[in-house]
């Protein structure tokens, strides 16, 4: 009998023990303003150096190859995932089943504090690539726009690191963003609709990214039959910016444009996606507060895994189909060329 109290006493102490180290750990998760979470070896030095890379996803599963690629730019090192929900699914999904890398963290925002936060600023400044998560991107622009975490953000890609994003992670990428701040997520029925209404809520001069200067990037894209949305996004941001030079990515789920230094992007798929080019050059036909969109022949090209995106000038080798929209008092069509 005294036995076997002895051990119920040992395994008590035992289980108290673990869960007191588990309270612990999550309580040193929760910080100011963000959690924090880890895996891998944070003192194992980078393998090899880094590159300059831009891995843009466009949501759902994660196409390994171009993750494969975007750990081999950062240098096989240090991952830093940049979330506002969720916790440690990225991290280690790229730890356990991309591989490569000496390690991953993740920094959970919940409010805009964090993004001045000095530790926050140094596991973001010694970051061998940086990822952005999905979510919800308004609360990316709420809670990094015109931050000290966003010149971090700025200066890591100016530095020759790679950065990459899926789903509202890829969507405040481009110079131009869709950024959800009514809380909606926008339909092309309800773009054309309305193009200049408040619901089409697009933010500029958030992040830089090179080659994406002029460019505005959606997700989900032909799943979600997004192609009348981000046409509408170039419409408003035509007439809002005073230019025709502006270019929208389109990128399908579960597939990737990986852009190299010198500006050559290729694509990544697992299931035969495509990044989907739009190019207007030229100011809608009809945009009006209160009226439809009307937008006739507007070009756009899809580029598959077989096909190269030249960001330098957006040039395409080997398109994967050519296409043209019109949109009549907000009624999308599609034809072939």
């Amino acid at each position: 009998m005294r036995l076997i109290s002895f051990r119920h006493l040992l395994c008590g102490l035992a289980l108290a023990g673990f869960a007191f180290t588990a309270a612990a750990q999550a309580a040193d998760s929760q910080r100011d303003g963000y959690s924090y979470y880890t895996i891998g070896d944070l003192a194992k030095p980078r393998p090899e150096p880094v590159q300059p890379g831009l891995m843009l996803v466009g949501g759902g599963d994660w196409p390994y190859d171009a993750f494969r690629w975007f750990v081999a730019r950062a240098g096989h090192g240090r991952i830093v995932i940049l979330r506002a929900s969720g916790d440690v699914e990225a991290q280690n999904e790229f730890f356990n089943d991309v591989g490569g890398i000496t390690a991953a963290q993740t920094l959970v925002f919940t409010d805009r504090r964090a993004a001045s936060d000095a530790e926050v600023l140094r596991i973001v400044r010694e970051a061998d690539g940086l990822f952005l998560a999905g979510g919800d991107q308004a609360n990316y622009v709420r809670f990094w726009k015109g931050t000290p975490l966003n010149a971090a953000i700025d200066a890591h890609v100016r530095s020759g690191k790679p950065i990459g994003g899926t789903s509202a992670g890829l969507a405040v990428l481009g110079a131009y963003a869709y950024g959800a701040m009514d809380g909606g997520s926008l339909t092309t029925a309800e773009a054309l609709a309305d193009p200049a209404g408040p619901a089409v809520t697009l933010v500029a001069d958030f992040l830089h990214m090179p080659y994406l200067e002029r460019v505005i990037t959606d997700s989900h894209f032909d799943k979600r039959e997004r192609q009348g949305r981000l046409i509408t996004f170039l419409a408003r941001l035509a007439q809002e910016q005073q230019r025709s030079d502006l270019v929208g990515l389109g990128i399908d789920e579960y597939t990737a444009l990986c852009i190299a230094g010198d500006g050559e992007g290729r694509v990544f798929s697992g299931n035969g996606g495509f990044v989907w080019l739009f190019r207007p050059q030229r100011a809608a036909d009809v945009y009006a507060v209160g009226k439809p969109l009307s937008f006739r022949d507007v070009p756009a090209t899809g580029i598959g895994t077989n096909g190269r995106l030249h960001l330098r000038d957006f040039r395409v080798e080997r398109p994967a189909f050519e296409a043209r929209y019109d949109i009549d008092a907000g009624r999308l069509t599609r034809r072939t060329p």
